[in-house]
């Protein structure tokens, strides 16, 4: 009987020493790929580019593999790069190794059609207003695609957790991970009809000290909001009465009319386009956008369904169809 290891079936019934042994491997191969990247390119920054990673991502991993293996393979100056002998025989191998997987997965993906079970990691947010919605056109398009829908607000670790891809917002800074934008989202300021005719309306920042903010605990930026008012950005550091760790409750709190709330307007647009929210202060506050991207480990690009599902959601959402109706500053 053949076992699926990436199934919850495979967790209960491989030994923890394999499962490591396999994770182990799969970092092993990336480790090649970087530095075949790197050699081929002579660059960190071009490999990096070509990749999907960051630069110091890069080089941090031909580090390991470096201290992994015992030996220097590079030789690094401020000017170019070049092989130890060390460096040319592992190269050579790496290539020929790399060349053989290349080779098995194409032939296996063009025989294939996106299929099986497709493990998706993606916030609250995201998943209720944005995923849930084009599902239906998305199964409608690819009939063999079963997905198991993780959702959560906190980070994930995508091998142990044995998700294919991940719906992130902001910078991701891991070098075991390739990253595909989506598009931007900006920030804005909202409040609820009932709550703008209960206490008013704010015409500046200085105003918002009278009014209930809503502040949020799981963005860096979610109690300090950015004004530029005469050419100064300002900082208004706000003191709300309710703190909140998700964006879901905050916007739900929005809309009962408790404040004013900072919000992605990924995650206000639909209440924005009805009525239910109003923009306030577009005219003076620094949206300071964001990525949202898709995120996987290094190699599950080949795989059929998690390709054909990161190209659906670039397709769906790279124009940001939630801004509709908001004052943009056209970050996209």
């Amino acid at each position: 009987m053949l076992l699926d290891i990436h199934s919850p079936a495979a967790d209960n019934r491989l030994p923890r020493k394999i499962i490591i042994e396999l994770n182990s491997q799969m970092k092993s191969t990336e480790d090649m790929l970087v530095f075949a990247q790197v050699v081929e390119r002579a660059s960190f920054s071009a490999a990096a580019e070509s990749l999907g990673i960051t630069p110091s991502a890069a080089s941090k991993i031909v580090t390991r593999l470096e201290q992994r293996l015992g030996v220097r393979l590079l030789h690094r100056t401020t000017r170019r790069l070049s092989l130890t002998p060390e460096g040319e025989i592992y190269h050579r191998r790496a290539r020929d190794i790399l060349a053989a997987i290349d080779e098995a997965e194409i032939e296996i993906s063009r025989a294939q059609t996106p299929h099986g079970r497709l493990r998706i990691n993606s916030f609250v947010t995201f998943s209720l207003q944005h995923i849930a919605p084009v599902l239906p056109d998305f199964f409608a398009r690819y009939p063999k695609v079963e997905i198991e829908l993780t959702v959560t607000d906190r980070i994930v670790d995508l091998l142990a957790d044995n998700a294919d891809v991940a719906i992130r917002t902001g910078t991701i800074d891991d070098p075991s991970l390739v990253v595909r934008k989506i598009a931007h989202v900006e920030r804005g300021i909202f409040a609820s009809p009932q709550y703008l005719a209960r206490r008013g309306t704010p015409r500046n920042s200085d105003q918002l000290a009278e009014h209930d903010c809503i502040k949020l605990t799981s963005s860096s930026a979610g109690h300090r909001w950015l004004f530029q008012e005469e050419g100064v950005v300002k900082v208004f550091d706000i003191k709300g009465r309710i703190t909140v760790d998700n964006t879901e409750t905050a916007l739900q709190l929005a809309l009962a009319g408790v404040g004013i709330v900072r919000l992605g307007d990924m995650v206000v647009g639909n209440a924005v386009r009805d009525g239910r929210l109003i923009q306030l202060l577009s005219d003076c506050h620094v949206v300071e956008p964001i990525q949202l991207s898709a995120i996987y480990p290094l190699g599950r690009q080949h795989l059929p369904k998690v390709r054909a599902f990161i190209d659906f959601l670039v397709e769906r959402f790279k124009h940001a169809p939630w801004r509709t109706g908001l004052v943009s500053a056209q970050h996209n």
